[in-house]
């Protein structure tokens, strides 16, 4: 199976704690790194984790809380000074390049490689990237300000060709990309043989979705449906379920109900109130609802 993981810059929720930072995470596709939100800090912990900063080329940013897009003028100004020479693709809200390029500017920087931006819009899903191996997905959330999570999803592979199979029939090669692609084969004789026996099932899509800020947003379990692991914003309890409301935040359990409307194999929880210090409660919560729940960590990988 090809690498598909995630790994987690920062879980809190917008105060650092001693042990949690502020939201950021690596989606490492075949050793593809994508950037997620880039919190305050997300460079030094880009090191501390050994990820390799030169491997981002795409940055995805959900929205401009300060909590998820401070750190991003510190890295994109890193990378100039380390002589980057490859192009940056920074995707998120309309102001967010005004935001940046007013700091360049007022540090009077010319950066040494291009630093190219794409607007995210939040009103329907959207696919914003696309390079014949993964796809990336916007999709709108419930919040405050103009909020998108995005949706990293495998392309569907070729059904895989039994080549002892076809050269027993004598099928010549130039055929060997219909049949992939799922054709029967009828030869000169006009003899049929199916794809069926000709090529096996290639490995299952797999599908992570990132669920930052977010109210309890029922529309959203069919964007993410079947999603093989779903990142959903947990900053509160179920006691605090008005103040959720109020800031159109989620609880451990709106969470969990998303996760188990959706249909997902497994939920991961994160962007935790720095009121909390213990997390069991919050996973014991959402449990309840959805079993298949874990507790995002600082540091740690989760396969896809």
């Amino acid at each position: 199976m090809k690498k598909f993981e995630v790994t987690i810059l920062g879980s809190s929720a917008a105060l650092p704690t001693r042990s949690r930072n502020l939201p950021a995470q690596v989606v490492n596709y075949r050793d593809r790194l994508f950037l997620v939100d880039c919190g305050e800090g997300t460079q030094m912990h880009l090191k501390r984790n050994r990820i390799r900063m030169g491997k981002i080329m795409h940055i995805f940013i959900s929205h401009l809380h300060g909590d998820h897009f401070y750190g991003l003028i510190g890295l994109v100004s890193t990378y100039h000074l380390l002589g980057r020479k490859e192009a940056l693709h920074v995707y998120g809200p309309e102001p967010l390049e005004q935001i940046i390029r007013v700091q360049l500017e007022a540090s009077e920087t010319t950066l040494f490689y291009p630093l190219i931006f794409h607007t995210t819009q939040h009103t329907a899903p959207e696919e914003i990237f696309n390079d014949g191996r993964i796809s990336v997905t916007s999709f709108p959330l419930l919040h405050r300000v103009p909020t998108t999570g995005f949706l990293f999803r495998e392309i569907p592979h070729p059904r895989k060709l039994l080549r002892d199979v076809a050269d027993r029939y004598g099928i010549p090669v130039g055929a060997f990309d219909a049949i992939r692609a799922g054709n029967d084969y009828v030869d000169e004789e006009g003899n049929c043989i199916p794809n069926g026996l000709l090529t096996q099932e290639s490995a299952p899509v797999r599908s992570y979705a990132y669920c930052s800020d977010t109210g309890f947003y029922e529309p959203l379990a069919d964007m993410v449906r079947g999603c093989d692991l779903l990142y959903h914003e947990a900053t509160f309890m179920q006691d605090m379920l008005a103040s959720a409301r109020e800031k159109q935040h989620a609880t451990a359990v709106d969470a969990a109900t998303i996760a188990r409307l959706s249909g997902a194999n497994r939920l991961l929880l994160g962007h935790f109130s720095a009121r909390y210090e213990d997390l069991q409660p919050l996973l014991e919560e959402a449990k309840a609802v959805f079993s298949q729940t874990e507790l995002a960590e600082d540091n740690a990988t989760y396969e896809v």
